[in-house]
């Protein structure tokens, strides 16, 4: 049963980080909560677009609204979400460009 509940957990975590606008998301809230407005000015989306990436990162578990007034700010779910950024950022990987040039018909990336 473990071993599910982790492999859904990474899963979700990899399609968060598939998308540069939802690794943008995570990058910034690692710094500490932020509002929609703020985001979407920081990142250069509009709020639209945001909302449907935080809605995306709510559901993955990895972001939480945190109601103030009128308002929801967002943060990390958990703490230990920014040090997993942190150490994903810390790797340096040896890339093949030709892998990755192509998606599409070589299969991988």
């Amino acid at each position: 049963m473990d071993a599910l509940l982790h492999r859904d957990a990474l899963a979700r975590f990899g399609h968060a980080l598939s998308d540069p606008t939802r690794t943008q998301i995570l990058l910034s809230l690692r710094r500490g909560a932020s509002y929609p407005s703020e985001l979407a000015e920081r990142i250069g989306v509009s709020r639209q677009i945001l909302s449907n990436h935080l809605a995306c990162l709510r559901g993955c578990g990895l972001v939480v609204a945190v109601p103030e007034g009128r308002r929801s700010r967002y943060e990390l779910a958990d703490v230990r979400i920014g040090r997993a950024l942190d150490d994903l950022m810390g790797l340096v990987l040896a890339v093949d460009p030709a892998c990755c040039a192509d998606s599409a018909t070589q299969g991988c990336c």
